[in-house]
């Protein structure tokens, strides 16, 4: 049987689901891996508890903007930070405005507090209840059922392009039960490479029956977390999304590919160089956060109310850095003040070496010097 350069989608095949791969491919990533999980691990372990709680609550909110964010659903940082801490227990009184916020929140609650329950057909389809709770759209918790086929398409209508079509909805069912099954009787015994190899196909499988009529990218992404915390018996301190959201074009190109043909060593170096820069990422996230945190011990003094209040606007936009730099017509917006002061304190920070000062025509923007 051909596995490859056919026109056939991988659940077509004859053998679906017995993906033909060679672990070694992912070795030396395997290893890199490990010292990045622990350098991460390190650094992390040298912040105080409130800090580390800080941190924690940081890689969840970017996983939550940036899994939606894939989808092409934009959700407020703030409604997402808010949904979270009123998850935790830190308060009762925070109001949430979009209740997209609050269910993504929920989700990655959920994730990452249960990963050591014994994965079920009914834990995957919980996930899904509480990503679309209360939508009157999304029949939650429910496969689909429609007869029409579960296409993943592009391009005006009209003129669409067909990225892969799912397994029809009647076989939905035995494939989500074939799926768990393999899941559970996979075993990786802690073996680095073993967790990025399940991992990846874990993905690659989940995506392939896409079980839902939505939510499958959010839930797919949800087993990488899981799968990740249940093998190494610990949540990472990681986001997945953050990095995928990046460059979605090379994720949905690899994920084309290894849909269809059952040899999927390509996509599991792809898979593994994405960990990788997960963990780097998470390496820079948390050495910003030092930096922020001495920049605040060094300057806090010197800054008025106004100015604080904008500089911790701009450190929360993260190693990514503020959208377009700081502008008086921004700086006036968030410390709701007029041109006249914004000017004077921008000027200030300016002169403190705490901003710096871009030109660029009739524009002047601001960027923060840490």
């Amino acid at each position: 049987m051909e596995l490859f350069g056919s026109n056939m989608y991988n659940w077509q095949f004859e053998k679906w689901a017995q993906f033909v791969y060679d672990a070694t491919v992912v070795s030396d990533n395997a290893l890199r891996f490990a010292e990045l999980s622990g350098e991460v691990l390190g650094i992390f372990k040298t912040l105080n508890a409130a800090k580390q709680q800080d941190e924690i609550l940081e890689i969840m909110t970017s996983e939550a903007m940036k899994t939606s964010a894939i989808e092409g659903e934009v959700l407020s940082r703030e409604d997402i930070r808010s949904s979270l801490l009123k998850k935790l227990g830190f308060s009762t009184m925070i109001n949430v405005r979009d209740k997209r916020a609050e269910n993504v929140a929920l989700l990655m609650m959920e994730v990452r507090n249960s990963f050591q329950m014994r994965l079920s057909e009914e834990v995957i389809k919980n996930w899904h209840s509480m990503l679309f709770a209360n939508s009157k759209y999304i029949h939650a918790g429910v496969y689909r059922s429609s007869e029409l086929p579960m296409q993943i398409v592009s391009g005006a209508y009209g003129k669409e392009t067909v990225h892969f079509e799912a397994p029809p909805s009647k076989q939905v069912p035995m494939e989500m039960k074939n799926f768990v099954e393999w899941y559970n009787a996979f075993e990786t015994k802690g073996n680095i490479q073993s967790i990025i190899v399940k991992t990846a196909i874990t993905h690659l499988y989940f995506e392939s029956i896409h079980p839902f009529e939505d939510g499958n990218g959010r839930i797919g992404r949800a087993l990488i977390e899981n799968c990740l915390s249940e093998s190494f018996k610990s949540p990472l301190i990681m986001s997945v999304s953050q990095v995928i959201d990046k460059n979605k074009n090379r994720y949905y190109t690899e994920l084309k590919k290894a849909q269809s043909t059952l040899e999927i060593d390509s996509w599991l170096l792809y898979f593994s160089e994405l960990l990788i820069e997960a963990q780097q990422n998470a390496i820079d996230t948390l050495g910003f956060s030092i930096k922020k945190t001495r920049f605040f011990d060094r300057y806090k003094s010197w800054l008025n109310e106004r100015q604080t209040k904008v500089i911790n606007k701009m450190l929360d936009a993260g190693i990514e850095g503020f959208e377009g730099g700081m502008t008086a017509k921004k700086y006036m917006s968030i410390a709701k003040t007029s041109k006249a002061t914004a000017t004077r304190d921008l000027q200030e920070l300016v002169e403190y070496n705490i901003l710096t000062q871009n030109l660029a025509g009739r524009s002047t923007s601001y960027t923060l010097n840490i």
